[in-house]
């Protein structure tokens, strides 16, 4: 699934520093069922929590000339756990709450595909695609429609899929991570292939560190 704000013109190639960011763990929160306990990623536009630091850090991003856009798995459609059009409203809401905060996304790109599939999945979605991080393809076409500087651009995760797409993709990384997440803690030094160019506790951080390298 590809989207793009209206009137998005896309730059000439090789121009545009974006900074392509994950959805959930880093802009948003995920969902916990305070009943079971049960955790899962946003599905709804009510389930929409904006994380601390995240409006601050993108707005820092694009205050510098950066152009905003969105990567995300989605494989929920995949595995049968809900559909693809509420994939897209939630994806929406997103779109617009960020722009009620003077943030423009330039693009989203999502995959809901999912290795195995699930029962009542769509069996469309299930099986091997280019798509789905740690592969790099959600990454290629919004360099591609947006005309990256790809040596400017970044790929902010939450994730080792993250570090991997960006990196497949050629554009720098930077790994969003709470200062409580130990498993994460092997990527800040860890492989060279998953090491992240900065890391930091919110999007703030990571927006800060960026802009110093300049």
């Amino acid at each position: 699934m590809t989207s793009a704000l209206a009137g998005q013109a896309p730059a000439p190639a090789g121009q545009a520093r974006l900074a392509i960011l994950d959805r959930d763990g880093t802009i948003i929160d995920v969902v916990r069922d305070e009943e079971t306990g049960a955790i899962s990623v946003a599905f709804h536009p009510s389930h929409l929590r904006l994380l601390p630091g995240a409006v601050e850090g993108m707005r820092m991003l694009q205050d510098a000339g950066f152009v905003l856009a969105i990567a995300t798995n989605q494989p929920g459609p995949a595995k049968g756990q809900y559909g693809a059009a509420a994939v897209k409203a939630t994806n929406e809401a997103l779109v617009e709450r960020l722009s009620q905060e003077g943030l423009r996304i330039a693009g989203v790109e999502v995959c809901m595909h999912h290795p195995d599939g699930g029962p009542g999945g769509d069996p469309a979605l299930a099986g091997p695609c280019d798509c789905r991080k740690p592969r790099p393809g959600m990454l290629e076409r919004l360099a591609v429609r947006l005309g990256a500087d790809r040596a400017a651009s970044w790929m902010i995760g939450d994730g080792a899929g993250d570090l991997e797409a960006g990196r497949g993709a050629g554009l720098r990384t930077a790994l969003v991570f709470a200062k409580n997440r130990c498993e994460l803690c092997p990527l800040r030094g860890g492989p060279a292939g998953l090491t992240p160019d900065v890391h930091g506790p919110t999007l703030r951080d990571i927006a800060e560190a960026i802009l110093r390298q300049g």
